[in-house]
């Protein structure tokens, strides 16, 4: 798959980017802040992931022809533009990076590499009606734990768990929407539409307030 970026509709847009080595140049974008962060990430593929995310943010702000005011993360480790104007979500998963943006409403979005292991811990993160209609397959455990990271990224405050406080609606392997909502919160009454995109063995959700 190559570098993608759409718009989902005339406020928001995602963008969704092969990870790679970038130029200097490429990240002349970046305001004084970033640029201070970029220079201080001494991992190779860190630097590489944190790059190519905000490249990815670049490119979806262009396609809405916004200007990139630069990002920071809040007290609750979620992405805030530093003009205050719209939202941002950020993902990365071996291989890709991805962002998706909003000017009006807040957002998440998640990238997740199906793997094996996901059966083992399902007790962790699933709640038992979800374990009960899950298929023992790592790519229906994969799409549970990726909506529950969108929903959670969306709703953007620290202390709520997967398993206790996000509930899904039961869906198929082969969902394209994942139906969720969370529980025992202050944002108890409000229910998320995540959308589900399949990139080969990597599974990518999206969920718009």
């Amino acid at each position: 798959m190559q570098t993608k970026i759409e718009k989902i509709d005339s406020s928001s847009a995602i963008a969704i980017k092969i990870i790679e080595v970038q130029e200097v140049e490429a990240m002349d974008f970046l305001s004084f802040r970033e640029k201070l962060s970029y220079a201080n990430i001494s991992h190779p593929e860190k630097k590489k992931e944190w790059a190519t995310a905000r490249l990815a943010i670049h490119d979806a702000l262009n396609l809405l022809q916004e200007p990139y005011p630069g990002f920071f993360k809040d007290e609750h480790g979620k992405s805030q533009s530093m003009n205050g104007r719209g939202y941002v979500s950020l993902s990365h998963t071996p291989g890709y990076a991805s962002a998706i943006y909003h000017l009006e409403q807040a957002v998440g979005i998640d990238m997740d590499l199906i793997r094996e292991k996901i059966l083992r811990i399902g007790k962790r993160f699933l709640d038992s009606t979800e374990l009960d209609f899950l298929d023992k397959d790592p790519e229906h455990f994969t799409m549970a734990w990726s909506a529950k990271e969108s929903i959670f990224k969306c709703q953007g405050k620290r202390g709520v768990s997967f398993r206790e406080n996000i509930l899904l609606e039961p869906f198929s392997s082969d969902s394209s929407v994942i139906k969720g909502k969370i529980r025992g919160t202050d944002f108890a009454d409000h229910h998320y539409t995540v959308q589900v995109k399949k990139l080969g063995e990597v599974i990518l959700t999206y969920t718009i307030w």
